[in-house]
């Protein structure tokens, strides 16, 4: 539901976002953000439950925010360079607001809206490079490998000083991990498809339940099957 800009809501999550970028998950009490949006303490528990609904509807406020001013949803003709922006860009936003990736991530037991939606990011620019024909590995393992490490990567460089941050972490780290998973367009060009079957396989099961056909159910299962396996079969000289 949208709501109007002048409702109660709106200036409680609003306060709420502001309280947490300048002085993190501390600096929002329901004192505080009543204050500052103008309301009593049962309105705010009345839109939001508790404070943790009232802290995820402010992470969610701060990364829509971030997105929309990084013009994040702009996708480029090659599913690879989105794919780097995408990490670029989720690094980027828990260096901006380090208050918000602690409260993304630092619970293990929730999952709140904001890394939700960072996640199905991920997932549908790794999803674009799999149609493309240019991931070496399944959906799921690549989707779930970035993210790891794109996690990993915004950790360390928050808790470092800002002087002894090293600039290009981040982009080895995702390079690294790019040359295991991805062909970028040069290579693609270069690579023959029967020297690189797999990522030929990826792209096959990736397009499977769109595909016509008159596939029995039982065909369609064990062609799931076999690119399954084939999609995570070792590359040639992996030991097994």
């Amino acid at each position: 539901m949208i709501t109007p800009a002048g409702s109660s809501r709106d200036r409680i999550v609003r306060a709420a976002a502001t309280l947490l970028a300048e002085g993190g998950r501390e600096a929002v009490t329901t004192r505080a953000v009543g204050r500052a949006a103008g309301v009593q303490a049962p309105t705010i528990y009345r839109q939001f439950g508790d404070m943790p609904g009232l802290l995820d509807a402010a992470v969610s406020y701060r990364l829509a925010a971030y997105l929309h001013a990084e013009s994040a949803g702009d996708l480029t003709g090659d599913p690879v360079d989105d794919l780097r922006r995408g990490w670029d860009v989720q690094v980027g936003f828990g260096l901006a607001e380090p208050a918000c990736h602690a409260l993304m991530y630092g619970d293990p037991s929730r999952t709140p809206t904001a890394a939700r939606v960072a996640a199905d990011i991920l997932h549908q620019l790794v999803h674009r490079v799999a149609e493309a024909g240019r991931l070496r590995s399944g959906v799921a393992e690549a989707t779930g490998m970035l993210h790891a490490a794109a996690g990993g990567v915004t950790l360390a460089l928050i808790r470092a000083e800002p002087d002894r941050r090293d600039p290009a972490l981040s982009t080895r780290t995702r390079e690294a991990l790019l040359a295991s998973l991805v062909t970028d367009s040069v290579v693609a060009r270069a690579v023959s498809a029967a020297a690189d079957p797999v990522r030929h396989a990826v792209a096959l099961r990736t397009a499977l339940p769109h595909l016509p056909g008159d596939l029995t159910p039982a065909e369609r299962a064990l062609l799931t099957e076999w690119l399954d396996r084939l999609t995570r079969a070792p590359a040639p000289g992996t030991p097994r």
